[in-house]
C-alpha cells in the first residue's frame, strides 16, 4: 500500500472515497483549500493499481489568541481496505507534520459517539482523549466526542515565545 501527500489531482478520488463511506460530504473547493493551504498535512493511500482507497484531510487552526493546533477534518478508508493499519498510518503521518512543520501543541478531531471502531483507533491506539461532548454536532443530530492528542514536544513552546516578545 502506497501512502503519499495528497495532490490537487487526487481530489476526485478523495471525494469519491468520502461519498462512499461518510454521511458528511464536502464540496471540491473545500478539499482544494486544505491541500493548497496546508500541503504537508493531507495524505492519500493508493492500492497497487493507483486507486485512492483512503485519505486524511487535515488543517491547522492558527488563531492569534490560541497556540497553533492541528485538526483532522476528515479521514476515510474504503471498507475492503480496513483493519490493515491504513488509517493509523495516515493519522501518524499527518500528526508528525503538524508537530514538526507547524509546531502544533495538539491535534483535535470530532468523531461520532456511535463510531466505536474510530474511537478505539483514536483513544486506544493513538492516545487521544475525549475533551468534551458536542451535542448535536452532526447534521443528523448525533453527538460527537471532541478528542485531542497533545504533542508533548511542543507543549508550552508558544507561551515561551510570547514571553520573549514582551
Amino acid at each position: 500500500m502506497d501512502i503519499r501527500l495528497a495532490q490537487p489531482e487526487d481530489l476526485l478520488g478523495m471525494q469519491a472515497c468520502n461519498l462512499q463511506n461518510l454521511p458528511e460530504n464536502y464540496q471540491m473547493r473545500y478539499y482544494l483549500y486544505h491541500i493548497l493551504s496546508w500541503p504537508q498535512l493531507s495524505y492519500v493511500a493508493l492500492d497497487p493499481k493507483g486507486r485512492i482507497v483512503g485519505y486524511i484531510l487535515a488543517k491547522m487552526d492558527e488563531e492569534a489568541e490560541n497556540a497553533p493546533h492541528g485538526h483532522v477534518t476528515s479521514i476515510s478508508v474504503l471498507r475492503g481496505y480496513r483493519r490493515l493499519g491504513i488509517a493509523k498510518r495516515l493519522m501518524l503521518l499527518s500528526q508528525r507534520a503538524m508537530s514538526e512543520v507547524y509546531r502544533a501543541e495538539y491535534v483535535s478531531l470530532h468523531v461520532r459517539k456511535s463510531n466505536r471502531a474510530a474511537i478505539g483507533l483514536y483513544r486506544d491506539t493513538l492516545g487521544f482523549h475525549s475533551h468534551q461532548v458536542e451535542k448535536g454536532y452532526y447534521a443528523d443530530g448525533e453527538d460527537a466526542y471532541a478528542m485531542r492528542l497533545e504533542f508533548l514536544e511542543n507543549k508550552g513552546l508558544h507561551e515561551k515565545k510570547t514571553e520573549k516578545e514582551k
